[in-house]
């Protein structure tokens, strides 16, 4: 698992497994997957034969940090790879001193947030046609 920002050779390989989860399995509008965070953001990859086969990417907010574009290959999913991806940002995250990570999920995976210790908070709101719901984790 490498930990890339946006100048790496594997960003174009992290944004086209975004694509594919996003915009072509999920139909959210192209113009909205990419977008002002991810120049700044810190990238999180996977690599399997040297493919990128999960990402996310992580952006401060102050004294907190947001995961986000939590994306995980079609075929690869449920073995494990988020789990692992998702518990690396956490710990970037305590390793650069925040304390609170947060993230807006969307509520059909809510349960895997919460299996890593996310919390609900707020109420069910729409992004890109999705139902999402902002979960907080205080670290």
């Amino acid at each position: 698992m490498l930990i890339v920002d946006a100048n790496s050779e594997w960003i174009q390989q992290a944004f086209a497994l975004r694509h594919e989860v996003f915009v072509v399995e999920q139909r959210v509008p192209v113009e909205l997957e990419i977008d002002e965070d991810d120049p700044a953001a810190m990238h999180l990859v996977l690599l399997q034969d040297a493919q990128v086969v999960a990402t996310l990417r992580l952006v401060p907010y102050g004294d907190k940090i947001k995961i986000g574009r939590v994306a995980v290959r079609q075929q690869l999913r449920r073995q494990g790879l988020g789990t692992q991806l998702m518990l690396r940002g956490i710990r970037h995250a305590a390793e650069s001193g925040f304390r609170t990570v947060f993230l807006d999920a969307q509520v059909d995976s809510m349960p895997f947030y919460q299996g890593l210790g996310f919390i609900e908070e707020g109420d069910v709101f729409d992004d890109a046609g999705i139902p999402h719901v902002r979960m907080r984790l205080v670290l």
